[in-house]
């Protein structure tokens, strides 16, 4: 809902591509440090009685500086202060030199910068509302988005209207959004909502719950005939890599009796899961399997052929455990897998394919918080895991076998440590053209996948479900909902 209600310098297309949005135009200075903003002069704020007259003033370059400036302010304690941490020294370099242009200026290069901008964290809010209300500025949003916040019972419903005086316009120079009102339902069941879709009280509805896969899709992924014709179904990439993790620092206790921390055996782990039986038989073909590298499928510059990882080859997993000294895992250590009750009968079925090849495991069930706690601080050898995008850009996989990413710090969850993919990932931030870096991307990925670290399951695809008589929606691997040219007949 945050994407409808707000806007931010730069947006996303449904391939992924960095578009304009209150940003008309830039410049990316030739040592890739300042970034230069010239912004439109017809975005306004929605009205509110704060403002003069109570219409909504002009969004203007100081409203960015202000409201990225909030974004690093240690009080605000704000989730997205990751995006400039790292890369601003501070409040000074937001630059807002007049109304119409907004400078940026980063500590050292880094080419997806403008990817970030995109993420709704980095949406502009006015300085008086959100000075005004402060805690209270979540109940009472103001933006520059193509609908304005009309009502809000939490975890019940959500209203938005219309903002008339939004900015864009379509290619017939009509004025977006066309819809005159959103209704958002928060309903925490999934089998409740999916009635509630059947009986169209529900337009759009996103993702399929386990309970009711089976009711929707084949085992090949397509809709049963029960539900053929009665409303759309669209199935596309998601920036999701599904992944079990591995230790593989052995200076770490934990690590050091384990054996994970065998290339080999970790090699092994990969080539004994069928992950095509995986995705067909347990997600009814939801995921691409993860045959590639870390990277997921629908991120720009992925190419399945250009990085290789593992197929299910049990002979080949045997061969690499005699070669690491356990035949037929004689003499190997019992492996704990850690998961959580969503995810037991994927690793269930898991433990059955290591099984086939001798390699002997125990299923271990925590609840979600406590298994991430007990991931971050490396307290798990064998844990599985899942990595979504936070912006468009293959850098943002690549950041969790960097050293210097280690945990807590970091998302280096596995304690990965290798110099040459080090060199490689600090080399990326001085590689302006995509090409070429993303190249350097799957030189990475590939060593990762040698070494072995993960295993990568499956990349997931989201599926979203719409009622006949709605058009206009679009789909990104992101799955970011865009109201903006929906139309309903």
């Amino acid at each position: 809902m945050c994407n409808q209600i707000f806007s931010s310098l730069v947006q996303i297309d449904d391939s992924l591509n960095i578009k304009p949005s209150v940003a008309k135009s830039w410049e990316i200075s030739e040592d890739g440090k300042t970034y230069t903003f010239h912004l439109r002069d017809d975005v306004f704020f929605h009205d509110d009685d704060i403002f003069k007259n109570g219409k909504g003033r002009k969004a203007v370059a100081s409203d960015f500086k202000y409201s990225f400036s909030r974004i690093i302010d240690p009080k605000m304690t704000s989730s997205g202060a990751w995006i400039f941490n790292d890369k601003v020294n501070g409040k000074d370099d937001f630059i807002a030199s007049n109304d119409s242009t907004f400078i940026i200026k980063l500590n050292k290069p880094f080419p997806p910068f403008l990817s970030m901008l995109s993420a709704q964290y980095c949406s502009v809010v006015p300085h008086e509302v959100a000075d005004k209300y402060g805690k209270e500025f979540r109940t009472h949003p103001i933006g520059t988005g193509p609908f304005k916040f009309k009502y809000w019972k939490e975890s019940e419903v959500l209203v938005l209207l219309k903002y008339e005086n939004y900015f864009e316009k379509d290619s017939k120079g009509i004025r977006l959004p066309y819809l005159d009102a959103v209704k958002a339902t928060f309903i925490p069941d999934k089998q409740t909502a999916f009635m509630e879709f059947l009986k169209k009280d529900l337009d759009y509805f996103n993702s399929i719950d386990g309970s009711y896969r089976d009711d929707i899709l084949t085992k090949s992924g397509n809709m049963t005939s029960r539900y053929k014709g009665k409303f759309q179904l669209v199935k596309g990439p998601y920036l999701n890599t599904e992944y079990l993790g591995m230790l593989v620092d052995s200076s770490l206790a934990i690590v050091k009796n384990s054996p994970t921390k065998y290339k080999k055996v970790r090699q092994a782990i990969n080539y004994a899961i069928n992950k095509e039986r995986l995705v067909k038989y347990l997600r009814n073909s939801i995921g691409i399997p993860g045959t590639a590298g870390f990277i997921p499928a629908g991120m720009p510059g992925f190419d399945a052929k250009a990085v290789k990882g593992y197929d299910y080859n049990p002979e080949k997993a045997r061969q690499l455990l005699k070669e690491a000294g356990f035949p037929n895992g004689i003499g190997m250590k019992e492996l704990t897998l850690s998961t959580t009750t969503t995810y037991k009968d994927l690793i269930e079925f898991i433990q059955g394919e290591l099984n086939n090849v001798g390699i002997s495991s125990k299923i271990e069930v925590n609840q979600s918080a406590s298994l991430r706690e007990t991931i971050a601080k490396r307290e798990t050898n064998f844990f599985r895991g899942s990595w979504i995008a936070d912006y468009a850009d293959g850098e943002i996989y690549l950041s969790m076998f960097y050293s210097k990413n280690y945990v807590p710090i970091g998302p280096n969850y596995t304690s990965f440590n290798n110099p040459r993919f080090d060199r490689m990932y600090e080399e990326l931030n001085y590689i302006k053209n995509d090409k070429d870096r993303f190249k350097l991307y799957q030189k990475m990925d590939q060593l990762v996948m040698d070494e072995a670290p993960v295993v990568v399951l499956f990349y997931d695809q989201s599926v979203n479900l719409f009622q006949n008589n709605i058009s206009g929606l679009g789909h990104n691997a992101q799955n970011l909902l865009v109201l903006k040219y929906v139309k309903k007949q």
